[in-house]
């Protein structure tokens, strides 16, 4: 019987040698820092290690996930050996990228971005809200454990949203909801500002992303400085759950 390994190597000789997160997006440099330490045949398929996640830039890491977005909207994903992955990251973790997005489970961050165990921390809550919880785990993410990516990543028709738009008064989830009532007030839409407005909700949705950056530069002072010194980059995405499509925000 084959291995895991050698299931891979035989249904993917192109990929043989190559993290699925690291494909095709790589600079010069940092290919050649993989070759110098031995990166080769019989690691394919795990996870990242600390040389390889330093080896790459923020823009790299937003283009990979760029990349891997593409695959799954083309259904030509890689075939993730998530066992060797685990096996890969059981002594330690160094993730590219955190990307807060909401619980909707319509909206898998690591599927929809095709990426594996072990390459970004994944934070999720209703609305993608930063609250104070949400930027002491992102803090560890980029101050301790080294991601160079803060991706916040809403999505379309979503819930949360709705809910705040039409006021919803329910247990804890009322302070969330008002936590998303600022990006309401700072969404300008000419139409029916209602829930049962798909293009209204989408609207907020998109305001919503950008005043949760707002949100983590302004009560961040560690994740803000490290921005303004250029070790990581902090993005806002729109998924859209009709054609699969995350649209990147400038």
């Amino acid at each position: 019987m084959e291995s895991g390994s050698d299931r891979c190597k035989t249904c993917h000789p192109a990929d043989n040698g190559r993290r699925v997160w690291l494909k095709g997006g790589m600079s010069a440099c940092a290919i050649a820092l993989l070759a110098g330490i031995g990166y080769g045949p019989d690691v394919a398929e795990a996870a990242l290690t600390q040389a390889q996640r330093d080896a790459l830039t923020p823009d790299q890491i937003i283009e990979l996930m760029k990349k891997g977005n593409e695959r799954f909207r083309s259904g030509k994903m890689k075939q993730q050996d998530f066992l060797a992955q685990k096996r890969a990251s059981a002594s330690g973790q160094y993730p590219a990228a955190i990307i807060l997005s909401c619980i909707d489970s319509r909206a898998p961050a690591e599927i929809i971005l095709d990426i594996g165990i072990g390459d970004a921390f994944n934070a999720r809550v209703a609305g993608n809200v930063a609250n104070p919880d949400m930027l002491g785990s992102m803090e560890f993410a980029c101050a301790v454990a080294g991601a160079k990516v803060i991706l916040v990543m809403g999505h379309t028709a979503c819930g949360a949203i709705k809910g705040a738009i039409d006021n919803v008064q329910l247990g804890n989830l009322t302070g969330l909801l008002d936590s998303i009532k600022p990006a309401i007030e700072m969404t300008q839409y000419e139409g029916e500002r209602t829930s049962k407005n798909a293009g209204f909700v989408d609207a907020v949705a998109q305001s919503n992303v950008r005043h949760t950056i707002d949100v983590i530069r302004g009560n961040s002072s560690i994740l803000a400085d490290l921005e303004k010194q250029e070790k990581i980059r902090i993005v806002g995405a729109m998924y859209n759950l009709k054609n699969g499509k995350v649209s990147f925000m400038s």
